[in-house]
């Protein structure tokens, strides 16, 4: 559980420093961080919940329209990493227009089994124009949480 939680302060380390870091390269890199809102689904008739102490990040790294390195995932801290966790879930990938027009989505293969820190990298990208890229986290086929990175000029 430490090391879950450690993870997830790493993270929102990383976010601080590049919000403060004052860099002057045309990079696309970025890290965010979103709550995943509690939640209640059914698994067979089961019902499973989400609390509260879970964050959806999304890592873009690269440079212009040239994504080298994209990732997303959750960390869950406290009581929600004690819980048994999403099943049946799926990170998508999908990049907008400057018109908020999606273009293309890489979607995730659905995960039946049940997991507390559910996790996916995807293959490089070369953007056909400028927009947005984000990571949605589907439990149960209901998307519960998305988070965005603009890549501009």
């Amino acid at each position: 559980m430490v090391m879950r939680g450690s993870r997830y302060l790493v993270a929102l380390a990383a976010a601080g420093a590049l919000v403060l870091s004052n860099s002057t390269a045309a990079e696309a890199s970025a890290v965010g961080s979103t709550p995943v809102q509690s939640f209640q689904y059914s698994i067979g008739g089961m019902p499973m919940k989400i609390p509260t102490g879970c964050m959806f990040t999304h890592v873009v790294r690269g440079g212009g329209k040239k994504i080298t390195y994209q990732n997303a995932g959750v960390d869950c801290a406290f009581v929600a990493a004690l819980g048994t966790g999403f099943c049946n879930w799926r990170i998508d990938f999908t990049y907008a227009n400057t018109s908020n027009r999606t273009y293309r989505t890489s979607r995730g293969r659905t995960h039946p089994e049940c997991k507390i820190d559910p996790m996916r990298n995807n293959a490089p990208q070369k953007l056909p124009r400028f927009g947005k890229a984000c990571a949605h986290l589907y439990v149960n086929g209901v998307r519960r949480v998305s988070q965005c990175h603009h890549i501009t000029k």
